[in-house]
This record gives C-alpha cells, sequence and structure tokens, in this order.
C-alpha cells in the first residue's frame, strides 16, 4: 500500500519554518517509516513573495512548490492540507485562527498560544470545523519521550512522585545585561519574549508528560506556585521558577527556566553538567541528558543499585545521506499530524487539546503571580482576519 500522503503549507520563512521543513524533506524511510510522507506544497512569507522563493530555494524544494507574499493567499490555497505556524508565540492565536477559518488543518508551534483563552479559541473553532489541530511540542513524539513515558506507566521506577526538569540559557553579560538585543524575540515582550513561553513550555513538557499525562483519565490539573524575575530593560521574565502540585496523587514537579545561568555550561552535548531532568520513583529514577527540547539519552538508576551498571540508553537522531545528511527530529510530530489526517483524528493522543489548554492555564497562573503581562493586541482572544499579526490579510 502505498504510503499516505499530506500537503504542507508552511506559514512564515524563520529559523523553526526552515529546520521543520527541511525534516519534512528527508526520506521518512531514514527513521522506520514507510505509512505517511510529507509534500511541501506551499510557503509564505508575510513580508514578500521572493522571499518564500528564497525560502523554499534554501531548502530545496521541489520543483511545483508555491511561494506567496502573504499568509491569506496561503491557507486559501486548494493544494495544501495543513498549514505548519512558524511564526512567534505573538502571532501563533491570530494565525492559527486564519488557517482554521479558511479550512485548513493546523500544526501550531509552541508555545500554543499567549493564554489559555486563545488556546481555547483554538480547540473550539477546530471542533465546531472538523478540522485537526495540534500544538508543535516536537519532543513529545520522540521514540525517547514515548519510551520513558512507557517506563513511567509500567512502573519500572515504581509510583512517581517528583520531576525536576531545566532548561536554561546562560546569556549573563559582564554588565548586568542579557546578550540578546532588546528588540530580539527572546526579550521583547510584543513578541511575547522572555524565559517562560520560548523555554519554560520544555521545562513543563516534561513535568506535563510524565506527571499529568501518564494519570489515568480523569486527569487531576496543579495547583501552581511560581516565581518571576523580569529584565529590567524591557520587562519580559528573565527567569521563572513553576512548582505544579498533584495535591490527589501527592506528586509534584519543578520546571524552572532561565536566561541568566545554563542548564549545560560545557555545551548541548555534554553529560558531564549532570542530567537536566530528573523523574524520582519509589523503585529509582530517569535521568535525561541533553537540552529538553532535543535530550539524547536517558539513563535509569534503581534504588540500591551499584554505581557504573545503570541502563544507559543512546537516542540518536537519525539522518538522510541525500539531503545533506540532515535530520533534526521536527519529522517525528510531522509523522504523527499526518497519521491523524489519515485516521479522521481531530487531535493527537499524544498532546490533547485539553491538556494545551491546561498547560497554558498554568502558565497563566504563574504570569499573574509574577504580574507578567503582554500587550493587548497579543494578549487578545478576538479573531481579526486584518490583524497586523495575520500581515493585514
Amino acid at each position: 500500500m502505498a504510503p499516505y500522503a499530506v500537503k504542507w503549507g508552511i506559514l512564515a520563512t524563520g529559523g523553526i519554518a526552515k529546520t521543520f521543513t527541511k525534516d519534512l524533506l528527508t526520506n521518512p524511510a531514514t527513521r522506520d517509516v514507510y505509512d505517511v510522507e510529507h509534500i511541501v506544497a506551499a510557503a509564505a512569507s508575510s513580508s514578500s513573495a521572493s522571499r518564500a522563493e528564497e525560502f523554499l530555494k534554501e531548502i530545496k524544494a521541489p520543483e511545483g512548490a508555491k511561494a506567496y507574499g502573504s499568509y491569506a493567499e496561503l491557507v486559501k490555497d486548494p493544494n495544501v492540507d495543513i498549514i505548519y505556524v512558524a511564526t512567534p508565540h505573538s502571532h501563533h492565536f491570530q494565525n492559527a485562527m486564519l488557517a482554521l477559518e479558511a479550512g485548513k488543518h493546523v500544526l501550531c508551534e509552541k508555545a500554543f498560544t499567549i493564554n489559555a483563552a486563545q488556546a481555547k479559541k483554538l480547540a473550539e473553532t477546530a471542533k465546531a470545523k472538523k478540522l485537526f489541530l495540534m500544538e508543535a511540542v516536537w519532543t513529545r513524539y520522540f521514540p525517547i519521550s514515548i519510551k520513558i513515558r512507557e517506563l513511567v506507566t509500567s512502573g519500572a521506577i515504581g509510583k512517581v512522585y517528583r520531576v525536576y526538569a531545566d532548561l536554561s540559557l546562560g546569556k549573563a553579560a559582564d554588565d548586568g545585561l542579557l546578550d540578546f538585543p532588546d528588540e530580539n524575540r527572546m526579550v521583547n515582550k510584543d513578541l511575547a519574549g522572555g524565559a517562560l513561553l520560548d523555554l519554560g513550555i520544555y521545562s513543563l513538557t516534561w513535568v506535563w508528560q510524565i506527571l499529568y499525562h501518564c494519570q489515568l483519565k480523569p486527569r487531576e490539573t496543579p495547583k501552581v506556585l511560581a516565581a518571576v524575575s523580569k529584565y529590567s530593560q524591557t520587562g519580559a521574565d528573565e527567569s521563572t521558577t513553576i512548582i505544579s502540585h498533584f495535591e490527589n496523587n501527592k506528586t509534584v514537579g519543578i520546571a524552572t527556566t532561565s536566561l541568566r545561568t545554563a542548564s549545560q555550561p560545557y555545551g548541548d552535548e555534554s553529560i558531564v553538567s549532570g542530567p537536566t531532568a530528573r523523574i524520582q520513583g519509589t523503585k529509582g529514577e530517569i535521568q535525561l541528558f541533553g537540552p529538553l527540547y532535543r535530550p539524547f539519552q536517558y539513563q535509569v538508576l534503581f534504588k540500591g543499585g551499584v554505581p557504573g551498571e545503570e541502563e544507559v540508553v543512546h537516542c540518536p537522531f537519525p539522518k538522510d545521506p541525500e539531503r545533506d545528511n540532515w535530520g533534526h527530529g521536527m519529522f517525528w510530530e510531522a509523522d504523527e499530524a499526518a497519521r491523524c489526517l489519515r485516521d479522521g483524528k481531530l487531535e493527537s493522543e499524544g498532546l490533547e487539546w485539553d491538556e494545551s489548554v491546561a498547560i497554558m492555564e498554568a502558565m497563566d497562573e504563574a504570569r499573574k503571580q509574577g504580574d507578567l503581562v503582554y500587550p493587548d493586541l497579543i494578549e487578545s482572544a478576538e479573531y481579526d482576519p486584518k490583524s497586523p499579526l495575520n500581515g493585514g490579510a
């Protein structure tokens, strides 16, 4: 049987769009996938069609892929099945709504939206229109993540009571500032910049996919206690810590993120800095190594075990020798989206709408406690097809 083919439209032409689309163009067989395949049908830049053309050339897209100079044109293309929203967090709600209202399925980059109200509106719209919608938390679909969830649910380390997770960048300059211009998306509040939505979502991902997702339904949501430090130059959060207490389950998750101190001082590929996440149970713990968005190794330590006899598992990322040996790991979430479309599903079991909304609610509460507010334009849950966030579509 021929693989199920999905035709993608890429909304935006920045760095993450380039990485994702290059992954789409790798041969699925390099990762032992034979049931689905991906076609890059079109891409759009809000600035010009020439920028979209340049993007398609950069990623070596096949001939026939269309280039658009507006998001409105892209979502109207009848040859596109699903839109990948790759804009900054500030734009996600309006851009995803633009695609849904045009009748397109949507894979929207994380953080899903700015707030829970926006996330709920997206889910309600997708449900009403019977369209597939998924938050693109690519890490959830890695084989390493799936395996670790299986270890937890099987009871391999006993009852899990605590998860620590940190994703931080050491970007503090000697003068007390951060190594980002004030207009950079990492610290620009107009773009929902700051540690929480860009990095903290990954720390929360490991807390939630273990302590929430691995629960039996109906699942308990946590009480949240947060500490937020703001950057003096822009008001964005430079460091945020969120304690999630699942009271009835007697479990707790500590998610930390910062732009000042690094999770891995020796670099992303080093294990010398120690684990970036620890999943602790009554019989032992699972330790995760590498940046939380793309971990490459885990080990299982059992209570009473002998040092040096840990179960260490390496999790490589497949490369395609015919695509300049490229392979980053975003193809697994694309495969999940394709299978959901093939099977007529509106949401992924790996990250259902309710969970995306609940995580946004936790971040809303953290922001409330830290008095972290973004501009009205990007906080609004009112869809405006002519919004400047949609390129004035």
